[in-house]
């Protein structure tokens, strides 16, 4: 008991002290943001994401003005969809390719593509047409990304293991898949400008734009043989997609 009553007064200080320390430094840990939050932080601040954010704000303009300036319409859509090149650009310089970012560049593809498509329903006759063309476009690139990520692959542009032709040429060439991706959006974009109250037929639009100046018939053409294309491709991408979806439960079960 009197060993106990006469401890050393610097010995319970440094305990004190020691136990004082081991408490900030808890604290301190806890109060610091974790690596992975970090992480988290940096890849939505990438580069190609944030050009993907003013995508979705020039669209949301675009569609804004779309009834009351034509012309503006086109000029910010066009925009938007000419960044959605130059955002995998900077993925590629900067080594800042995220999941994430494919996510979100495929969704901003999709959704303004579907709302231009919906506005064209309601400018022309039959608008059954461009309504199944947005089914179209939504459930050939779903399949397609749900049947990539069963396979394992990091993209839905993966092709390399795919045995159609018309796929590895889409995917595989680049300027090839930019050409029928812009012919689509540019013949989209030439049609709402050509639309108007007194003309909602199809086909009477295009005989009114096959009317004009040589570089303006020429341009729609090579458009129309883009976009044609581009739905083959879809349709084919649905078809292999979905054999894929088919082929996995027989695969793995037990």
């Amino acid at each position: 008991m009197l060993l106990l009553s006469h401890r050393n007064p610097n010995q319970c200080t440094t305990s004190v002290n020691s136990s004082y320390q081991l408490i900030v430094s808890k604290l301190f840990c806890l109060s610091m943001p974790l690596p992975s939050a970090e992480k988290m932080l940096s890849v939505y601040l990438y580069i190609p994401n944030i050009i993907g954010y003013f995508r979705i704000i020039i669209n949301f303009i675009a569609f804004a003005v779309c009834y009351s300036n034509k012309p503006l319409f086109a000029i910010l859509y066009f925009f938007s969809f000419v960044l959605d090149g130059v955002d995998g650009w900077f993925a590629r310089k900067f080594n800042q390719a995220s999941t994430f970012g494919a996510v979100l560049d495929m969704v901003t593809d999709r959704v303004s593509t579907a709302c231009l498509l919906a506005l064209l329903s309601q400018c022309y006759r039959p608008g059954l047409i461009f309504l199944m063309l947005l089914g179209l476009d939504i459930t050939s690139h779903w399949f397609q990304m749900y049947s990539s990520l069963l396979s394992g692959k990091t993209s839905h542009k993966d092709v390399k293991h795919t045995n159609n032709w018309l796929l590895k040429l889409y995917y595989g060439y680049r300027p090839f898949m930019a050409f029928c991706c812009v012919s689509c959006e540019v013949l989209y974009i030439i049609l709402f400008l050509f639309a108007d109250e007194k003309s909602t037929s199809l086909l009477c639009v295009c005989r009114v734009v096959m009317k004009q100046s040589p570089l303006i018939v020429l341009v729609f053409i090579s458009t129309l043989v883009g976009w044609a294309v581009k739905q083959v491709s879809n349709i084919t991408q649905m078809k292999t997609a979905a054999d894929t979806c088919v082929e996995f439960d027989p695969k793995h079960s037990k």
